[in-house]
């Protein structure tokens, strides 16, 4: 069954050997944003610690963190049809086992990271997409023994596909009957400074303000109407995976309850980390 949620942003610095090998709490300057960011998705992340079975919501990357909207993702031919006369449309939607394997080398440090403890010890995948390598870094610094799949949704992907994304997702854990928890991986915009990514833009803040309260809120509607036009003009990359959210939480009477860990934009990029429960759920209600 669907246990709990958690949201965190994938900036690849949250992994210390990518910054030195630093992981000690600064007082000041970029290595204390750094520090207090991976302290809350740590955070985040330890609360599904308690649940052995893991699926990881993400929007599909390349290994060097771009959108990987030219990746195949087809649905699959019903049992019975002959794959080459069967017309297979294409899917917004991609799954990777618990047998993936990466690395951070792309990012500037072979570190190497896995979905499952029993993930094959073969050379890691050079590309496996970012919201992967980030979700199995927080597996495996805190519940080395679980075991995780993901769920990648194209970034370009429509709101309806993204929900429906989630909704599916919620059926199929809600069938099982094992407690299973969902890390979605996500960032906001990256258009909130001179110095962001994608520079800045003058509408981004107010944007990413009211994002940062739709997730602290947990408000569905808000999530269901991003729109993909803007999100896209402001580099909100995590646009489908915000609203697979939504969707996760879709069968619920009311709105989850959330617990937010983090807000702040440092480097021009919108990071929020927060744990989502069930509505009727209290615990973990304050803040």
């Amino acid at each position: 069954m669907f246990s709990i949620a958690a949201l965190v942003p994938s900036p690849p610095v949250l992994v210390p050997e990518l910054c030195g090998g630093r992981s000690e709490v600064a007082e000041t300057g970029p290595a204390a944003e750094v520090a207090r960011v991976r302290a809350a998705a740590l955070a985040a992340a330890g609360e599904l610690a308690g649940v052995g079975r893991w699926t990881v919501v993400g929007v599909d990357t390349d290994g060097a963190g771009q959108p990987a909207a030219a990746l195949p993702a087809v649905s699959p031919v019903p049992v019975g049809v002959d794959h080459d006369s069967a017309a297979v449309a294409p899917s917004p939607v991609r799954e990777l086992g618990p047998e993936t394997a990466g690395t951070f080398r792309g990012f500037g440090a072979d570190v190497t990271v896995a979905l499952s403890p029993a993930a094959p010890t073969a050379e890691p995948d050079p590309c496996a997409p970012l919201p992967v390598l980030i979700a199995a870094w927080l597996r495996g610094r805190v519940a080395p023994g679980a075991t995780a799949s993901a769920l990648l949704i194209a970034p370009g992907a429509a709101p309806a596909a993204c929900l429906a994304a989630g909704e599916r997702l919620r059926a199929a854990l809600d069938a099982e009957p094992e407690p299973h928890g969902v890390l979605v991986v996500a960032d906001g915009a990256t258009t909130l400074s001179t110095g962001a990514p994608g520079y800045f833009r003058p509408e981004a803040p107010r944007f990413q303000r009211g994002l940062d309260d739709a997730l602290d809120a947990g408000d569905r509607a808000a999530l269901r109407a991003l729109d993909p036009g803007l999100c896209a003009e402001l580099g909100v990359g995590g646009r489908a995976a915000h609203q697979a959210l939504a969707g996760l939480f879709g069968p619920d009477a009311a709105d989850p309850v959330v617990r937010t860990y983090y807000r702040d934009a440092p480097f021009g990029v919108g990071y929020h980390v927060s744990v989502w429960r069930q509505g009727d759920d209290r615990e973990g209600r304050s803040r």
